[in-house]
């Protein structure tokens, strides 16, 4: 079962993120033998964050209080975190250095990033909320993902369909990386707002309908949403190779603008034209 409880998702996260260490990859002698632990011990990460083992111990056991943030920085180092993960791990310490942010009913969409939607005809794009609610998306985006008007309301939501939905498994080229990336990014929120119980519901849902939601969860990936390419299996225009890019306002970043573009002069330029045009006369 998931949790987004702050004191377990801090001991989930320290101790995946130990286990996927090797000696070798923090420069530390490994004498052979077998190791009854997956990964580094405690008190080989204690030594590399310059912490006594027992220190570290009730720290990856949630009963260090108010860690100072020296002290997870330390530990960041030690662990090799991503940046991401590392204001994960600060958040999850901490929780009262934590914004606390009161728990809102469903987000609408920003009416500057609407206007944008409608200047975006020929690029999908989709406005994203914190959650990975589809808040709003353009006639592209409808051509390319589906009609999303044609699901409720509360099944408009990106980390939804990608587990729930079978016809995602054929639409994405690499559907598990795709899954992985948005448990990433639902722990990554998680621990930025613990009390959201819309978020918890959502997680909840998940984990009850998709084993390998369970799966991926369990590793504890942490991950912003923020640019890359992906690869889609479209039933009509064949395979499509777009870069996405997550344009946030600075003032409202809890909803975000999501365009998908293809490189010009591209076979999946091509495609994506003839695709729009074909959508466009039905």
């Amino acid at each position: 079962m998931v949790s987004v409880n702050p004191t377990t998702a801090l001991s989930d996260f320290l101790r995946t993120r130990r286990a996927a260490l090797r000696p070798a990859d923090v420069d530390l002698p490994d004498y052979g033998g077998r190791r009854r632990v997956a990964g580094l011990r405690r008190e080989e990460l204690a030594h590399l964050a310059g912490v006594s083992v027992d220190y570290y111990t009730r720290l990856e056991q949630g009963r260090v209080g108010n860690p100072s943030e020296a002290v997870l920085d330390a530990v960041a180092r030690a662990l090799r975190l991503a940046p991401d993960e590392s204001g994960h791990l600060h958040r999850l310490a901490r929780p009262s250095g934590r914004v606390r942010r009161r728990p809102t009913a469903r987000q609408q969409p920003r009416p500057s990033l609407l206007r944008l939607l409608d200047r975006l005809d020929g690029t999908p794009a989709v406005v994203m909320g914190h959650r990975m609610d589809i808040l709003a998306w353009n006639r592209a985006a409808a051509a390319v993902f589906g009609d999303y008007g044609a699901l409720p309301p509360e099944h408009r939501n990106i980390a939804r369909i990608t587990f729930l939905d079978p016809a995602s498994r054929d639409l994405f080229a690499d559907w598990s990386t795709c899954a992985r990336e948005n448990v990433a990014f639902l722990h990554l929120e998680a621990g930025r707002r613990p009390d959201d119980p819309r978020l918890a519901e959502l997680i909840g849902q998940l984990c009850l309908g998709s084993p390998e939601f369970n799966a991926f969860w369990a590793e504890h990936p942490v991950a912003d949403k923020t640019s890359g390419r992906k690869r889609f299996h479209h039933p009509v225009a064949g395979l499509l190779d777009l870069t996405y890019d997550t344009l946030r306002p600075a003032d409202d970043p809890d909803q975000a603008l999501v365009t998908y573009t293809a490189d010009p002069g591209t076979p999946s330029d091509d495609a994506l034209r003839l695709l729009l045009n074909w959508s466009a006369s039905r």
